[in-house]
């Protein structure tokens, strides 16, 4: 079988972006691309897991941003572990880190991510977009700042 020529046009995403996680009820959160990261992550406090006593399943417990945060709401949140992996943070140490799965948004698409919890109260964007989330998705052009938000703000009808 012969391979297409057709080549998948991909949106082009800026070194910064808002983005939408809806299931975690965060809308607008200010994310910083980085191809240098392999997994994405999200700013969390108060991470426990347990395992529930019906399935047996693991699950994390954690609560997402600072109370100093405008989108901090006090919620709870309570989701599965999809699994634990090894990550290097920003300071170059390796640390053994929580992944979940969940929904994010950008253009008015949904996609599945896997964002490992992590504290980055010291960082300036609560949200890393890994190279694994950007893979065969999207283009970054680092000299753009959000591209998906100045759409969907332009789309909205007056």
């Amino acid at each position: 079988m012969k391979k297409s020529n057709t080549k998948k046009i991909r949106p082009v995403i800026g070194r910064v972006e808002k983005v939408d996680f809806p299931d975690l009820d965060l809308y607008d959160i200010d994310c910083k691309t980085d191809t240098g990261a392999y997994t994405s992550s999200i700013h969390c406090h108060d991470i426990t897991t347990y395992r529930l006593d019906e399935t047996g399943e693991e699950v994390v417990r954690f609560f997402l941003l600072d109370p100093s945060h405008p989108s901090f709401n006090h919620r709870e949140f309570v989701l599965p572990v999809k699994t634990r992996r090894k990550v290097k943070n920003s300071f170059g140490e390796s640390q053994k880190r929580i992944i979940i799965q969940t929904k994010m948004m950008l253009f008015s698409k949904v996609y599945v991510v896997e964002l490992s919890l992590a504290d980055r109260s010291r960082m300036n964007y609560p949200v890393l977009l890994g190279r694994k989330a950007i893979n065969k998705r999207f283009l970054v052009d680092v000299s753009q700042k959000n591209l998906s938000h100045k759409l969907k703000i332009s789309a909205k009808p007056l």
